[in-house]
């Protein structure tokens, strides 16, 4: 499994709504995060019901942390100049667990099978640089035993700690009993670095115990402009 994958700038469930005007057809994209199937289904079916009116619902998405569910739909469109396009701009950006919906209003001008291709691709690809993307990493959840004495100064160096490839621990909180638990998320391709730094400041009396794992999101690398963040 992946330690790590590309989705859309956005927490679960939210994302970005854009509009295309081509030659009198409105194409209004709908991209969502989502984390399963059925997630993304109701993106669609909910884009459906909002927008009856409309002739075409085109849609594609891709799942889990190696994009190994991929689908797509043309709904009434051309074969192949619709939903796979669109498919193919979330894999062009390396995107995963993102639902893309394509409502197009037709104008009453014919695009042809090359001019719909490029108008569901644009409108997607406008929508994917609307949001922009993030990473996500898998990360061991660790505990860290320490005395009540040294939990406030441990916590708060950890807190602070940033591993050599930029990315941050991310500390969860404390457990209060006879002696404090710190506990915190590490990304798994960083771990012998946080046991280094872990090590170093507590002079080697500390030691983290894995507890579980989890996928963590990071910062996005850069500030993206964003349109009709939903």
């Amino acid at each position: 499994m992946s330690d790590g994958f590309l989705t859309i700038d956005a927490a679960p469930g939210r994302g970005v709504d854009v509009e295309l005007e081509i030659k009198r057809s409105r194409f209004l994209t709908r991209l969502r995060r989502v984390g399963s199937e059925d997630e993304a289904r109701a993106v669609v079916e909910e884009r459906r019901r909002a927008m009856f009116d409309a002739r075409h619902h085109c849609s594609a998405f891709v799942l889990g942390p190696d994009a190994r569910t991929a689908r797509s739909s043309d709904d009434g469109e051309p074969a192949g100049t619709a939903g796979v396009p669109m498919l193919g701009v979330l894999n062009s950006n390396r995107l995963t667990d993102v639902v893309a919906v394509v409502t197009r209003y037709f104008g009453g001008i014919k695009l042809g099978a090359g001019g719909l291709v490029r108008a569901y691709s644009d409108a997607v690809a406008r929508a994917v640089a609307a949001v922009g993307t993030r990473r996500v990493v898998r990360c061991d959840v660790l505990a860290v035993e320490v005395s009540a004495a040294e939990a406030g100064s441990v916590e708060s160096q950890l807190r602070g700690l940033v591993l050599p490839d930029g990315t941050p621990v991310t500390v969860d909180g404390v457990d209060w009993a006879e002696r404090a638990t710190i506990n915190l998320a590490v990304p798994r391709r960083g771990r012998e670095d946080f046991d280094t730094a872990l090590t170093t400041l507590s002079s080697g009396t500390l030691t983290a115990t894995v507890v579980a794992e989890r996928w963590v999101d990071q910062t996005s690398p850069s500030a993206r402009s964003r349109s009709s963040l939903a």
